[in-house]
């Protein structure tokens, strides 16, 4: 059954600067595919100094970005904006969330959803009584949650914490801007992220007694807030942050990507980063840690590789032949360009949406 296209709003933490997020890339993929489909999206984006510094997509052409400053500007100018959409999504992290939320879910007539982009570390701040961005009575008042993590985690937020309806819907990629290219291959095994308390261990179990039991491999990692106390091994170059837009070539200049998973989304589960499916998407083999639900996205072995040490790290770049490097890496770009771009994310998030709306009368 063919159903109108939707005007969807979004109070989201950031689509105009990938500064320190990972919420702008994922938003950034996901609305414009909206927007493909012929739904209208307006974003709402809390006016922070720290993303206002590094805009890197100010005035995104997929959708109308408004910034406001604070609560007070949101409610007074933008009540119209949140009553009229047929489906407001408020994202995890978003500035002062909780009232953010009460306020969308009592403003709101359409379908109200909470978009986790985080969800183990959500649920994790929960049991501590940290109610940053959502609390448990909250999570009742959606109509939908919308989570990155899958499993089992779904029926906990419905058991658990009273939320009427748990959905998956996983990070993506959008394969427009993730794509193999011939490049020259100036890293052995390259890491993108932001860092971390909980990844530095893996990180340096994976990569940094890798990179110092072989001095001439070259390995790099990329992402901002390292603190200056860290000791990089000197085959390790580190960039300070690398804009969305030169991604792709960061990708396409290595041997073997490494994905590190944060200790929450660990014990969760279910959990694929968009760094996962940007590497994948980009035909480079991957080098993962383990966690429960991987082999639910990848085939371990054939589309991804798992190491739990730098010894296992090593073995992998020097001993592989290259075309079993190379068919590993094209296995797990077809398996993204199959079930997880921003194409089907947009479908499944408007198909969730569709399903929790009257059904529209037939006209005789």
């Amino acid at each position: 059954m063919n159903r109108k296209p939707l005007n969807i709003t979004i109070l989201g933490l950031s689509i105009t600067s990938s500064w320190g997020n990972g919420h702008a890339t994922t938003f950034r993929a996901l609305v414009k595919e909206l927007d493909k489909a012929g739904h209208k999206v307006t974003f709402l984006e809390r006016d922070v100094p720290w993303y206002a510094e590094n805009r890197d997509l100010a005035n995104p052409e997929y959708c109308k970005t408004i910034l406001y400053k604070d609560l007070e500007e949101l409610k007074n100018n933008y009540a119209s904006t949140v009553s009229t959409a047929d489906f407001v999504i408020v994202g995890s992290y978003v500035p002062e969330g909780v009232p953010v939320g009460e306020w969308v879910c009592q403003t709101a007539r359409g379908i109200k959803a909470f978009y986790d982009i985080d969800t183990p570390v959500t649920l994790a701040k929960l049991e501590r009584n940290d109610y940053e961005y959502l609390s448990p009575e909250l999570i009742a008042k959606y109509d939908l949650y919308l989570s990155f993590t899958g499993g089992p985690t779904l029926k906990l937020l419905e058991e658990k914490y009273g939320s009427p309806c748990a959905r998956a819907l996983y990070c993506s990629v959008d394969p427009a801007l993730y794509f193999p290219e011939e490049v020259e291959k100036t890293m052995d095994l390259g890491y993108l992220g932001t860092y971390s308390d909980d990844r530095q261990p893996p990180l340096e179990k994976l990569m940094f007694d890798a990179a110092k039991a072989w001095p001439e491999g070259r390995f790099t990692v990329a992402g901002p807030q390292y603190p200056d106390s860290i000791e990089w091994p000197a085959n390790i170059e580190h960039i300070h942050h690398l804009p969305p837009a030169e991604h792709r070539k960061f990708y396409n200049a290595q041997r073997f990507a490494l994905n590190i998973t944060r200790a929450d989304m660990i014990k969760a589960g279910y959990s694929p980063s968009v760094r996962l499916f940007e590497a994948a998407a980009c035909g480079v083999p991957i080098i993962s840690d383990f966690w429960e639900g991987l082999d639910s996205v990848f085939e371990i072995g054939t589309e991804i590789l798992v190491s739990n040490s730098g010894e296992e790290t090593l073995n992998y770049l020097q001993t592989m032949d290259e075309a079993t490097r190379i068919e590993i890496g094209e296995r797990a770009r077809a398996k993204i360009l199959n079930a997880h771009t921003a194409s089907h994310r947009a479908a499944e998030l408007v198909a969730y949406a569709y399903a929790l709306m009257p059904a529209p009368s037939v006209m005789k």
